[in-house]
């Protein structure tokens, strides 16, 4: 997935999946190339099509450009398109669902509140850099 967006000041920018284990992220990265920021998530082993995002942040020169706002959004289009229940952690996705969630489940998206165990995996998984299970 690599999808050309536009932010606040008018400027292209790439939203693309990265796969990774255990951690894997949606990056913003300019039209030069350069990754600024990045939206993290775990994707629990054996869960029905969860999608636990923990973290977004943006590199701090590239602020009040919008680029959080559009890896959300990205990310939660395309948990919607792969049929993936959002399990919100990251303060900046439960914001955004707790203000839209009502328009993300019209189109078709699922969301549920973190259970303990979700920060644990979370825990575990930032924390080991190996696999989890």
């Amino acid at each position: 997935m690599a999808e050309v967006l536009i932010d606040n000041t008018g400027a292209s920018v790439t939203i693309e999946l990265d796969i990774a284990d255990p951690v894997s992220s949606y990056s913003v990265s300019l039209a030069e190339g350069a990754p600024v920021g990045r939206a993290d998530f775990v994707d629990p082993p054996g869960a029905a099509a969860e999608r636990i995002f923990f973290h977004t942040e943006v590199d701090e020169e590239f602020g009040g450009r919008g680029l959080a706002g559009l890896l959300v959004r990205a990310a939660l289009a395309d948990s919607i398109r792969n049929n993936l229940t959002v399990v919100p952690v990251c303060p900046l996705f439960a914001r955004h669902l707790r203000t839209h969630g009502d328009e993300f489940v019209a189109a078709g998206g699922k969301f549920r509140r973190p259970a303990p165990t979700d920060i644990a995996l979370v825990t575990r998984a930032t924390r080991s850099g190996h696999e989890i299970r």
